[in-house]
């Protein structure tokens, strides 16, 4: 699945994962070439060169809806390479990123049916390659990975899907909204997990999850929060009352 470059075989086969039986558990896997499969489009450019656009306009619709969709698929390849890059963890770690995906596959089939119906497809306008990136920057540990792509990077959509919902509402885009909540009540799971194993991790090493955490977003670059942020999501998702404090 992780190697499937189109990118709606790639999401039939993540739901197909409802018998995963955590393949990653036991041993180390060779990493073959490849990884992730990409499509030939979207063309992936530097986020700086992302043209925004107002939603007003039918293009610009389609862009957010685009640009959502592309996230989705990031997120399909991020979950399923928690499924087997990290051995000896135990199976319910397996299992609970195997979930992630068919869940954000899911939501990549929501936005994909929805640029359709605004008469475009994934892979019509150019993508950045962020949430990827930091995939690769932590691909050789573990609790950097779980702190900085569910608990940051994919927790940043916690605060930010109110706005767009608010903006897709203002313009009469009652769909668009309820894809939204759909993505807004899986992801708040989503980061919970990443929360858990973090916090898990942690507790098995000694680290302090503060401290450990301000290190490793120093060490890789992560990007710092800006808020506003959905308090309520993330109280949800599962982060303690000191980090809430602490984002300022």
């Amino acid at each position: 699945m992780l190697l499937e470059p189109d990118p709606w075989r790639k999401a039939a086969l993540a739901c197909a994962l409802d018998d995963f039986d955590g393949i990653g558990a036991d041993a180390a896997l060779v990493e073959p070439a490849g990884i992730p499969g990409r499509p030939a489009r979207p063309a992936l450019v530097p986020h700086t060169e992302i043209r925004q656009r107002s939603i007003k306009s039918p293009d610009g619709l389609a862009a957010l809806m685009h640009a959502l969709a592309h996230i989705e698929f990031n997120a399909i390849n991020l979950a399923a390479d928690l499924t087997w890059r990290f051995p000896g963890m135990p199976e319910q770690f397996y299992l609970d990123w195997a979930k992630v995906a068919r869940e954000e596959a899911t939501h990549f089939g929501l936005l994909s049916e929805r640029l359709v119906e605004l008469g475009y497809a994934y892979g019509d306008f150019p993508a950045h390659n962020a949430l990827w990136d930091m995939a690769e920057k932590t691909r050789h540990d573990i609790v950097a990975r779980i702190a900085l792509v569910p608990r940051t990077l994919e927790a940043r959509g916690l605060d930010a899907s109110p706005p767009i919902r608010n903006k897709l509402v203002s313009i009469g885009d009652r769909r668009g909204a309820e894809i939204l909540d759909i993505i807004l009540r899986d992801e708040i799971g989503h980061v919970a997990i990443g929360n858990h194993w973090y916090g898990r991790l942690c507790a098995q090493r000694g680290l302090d999850p503060l401290a450990t955490y301000a290190e490793l977003a120093a060490k890789h670059g992560a990007p710092r929060l800006r808020g506003p942020f959905n308090l309520e999501a993330r109280r949800a998702a599962g982060f303690s009352e000191e980090e809430l404090l602490r984002l300022g």
